[in-house]
């Protein structure tokens, strides 16, 4: 059972049905999967040429954004045309999106745009909450696309608008100190993501120690 309850869930599934039930023939689900991965090594490759020029945080964008289209696209469009193949879908893609994950933030360590220990931890937050969600989709049968308000389509929003902001400036001041600015923003996130891996993980935990009680 899929749980997603982000700020944009409702007005996202609307969209993607809207756009699964008028997709050409020739779209397939396998297809929008290598067009979000593709996409998502896009964004590291435009971070690592953003060392040299600014303006290359514009294909990050436009990666980012057709990320979007592929990643969510896909799962949608098989069940619009009754193609669903469930473990084949979950397997593919998670491991898509580890790959993807590690491609974006090795591009982002290479950007000189963020320190690369910031965009490590924040990759290590990432599969630490990724895998806790993997373990409790077989553990409980339920898998929580979004934890709270926040889902995929939340953090690529904020990372399009720090994209934005990079583009005008990559510094930050903050109380009279200056930072880079996504060495302030991922480290935000890192910390918010793990805070967020160990606290579902407690949950998660719980529930299951109330499910299979000691005899």
């Amino acid at each position: 059972m899929r749980v997603h309850r982000s700020l944009t869930a409702s007005v996202e599934k609307r969209v993607l049905l809207w756009m699964a039930e008028r997709a050409p023939r020739w779209v397939t689900s396998d297809g929008l999967t290598v067009l979000g991965l593709s996409a998502q090594m896009g964004a590291g490759v435009g971070y690592v040429l953003a060392r040299w020029d600014r303006r290359a945080l514009v294909l990050v964008i436009v990666c980012i954004a057709l990320n979007w289209l592929g990643d969510s696209l896909d799962g949608t469009l098989a069940r619009v045309r009754r193609q669903q193949r469930p473990r084949y879908g979950f397997y593919v893609d998670h491991v898509v999106d580890i790959f993807g994950a590690a491609a974006l933030m090795g591009g982002l360590a290479c950007s000189g745009l963020v320190h690369w220990q910031i965009a490590v931890a924040m990759l290590v937050a990432f599969l630490l909450l990724s895998g806790e969600s993997y373990l409790a989709t077989y553990a409980l049968g339920r898998f929580e696309l979004s934890q709270g308000w926040f889902g995929p389509t939340e953090l690529r929003i904020l990372l399009i608008t720090g994209n934005v902001e990079l583009l005008r400036s990559p510094f930050a001041t903050v109380l009279g100190h200056r930072f880079l600015l996504f060495d302030l923003g991922g480290a935000i996130a890192a910390a918010g993501m793990l805070v967020m891996a160990l606290w579902v993980a407690a949950k998660h935990t719980a529930q299951l120690y109330r499910q299979e009680p000691l005899p």
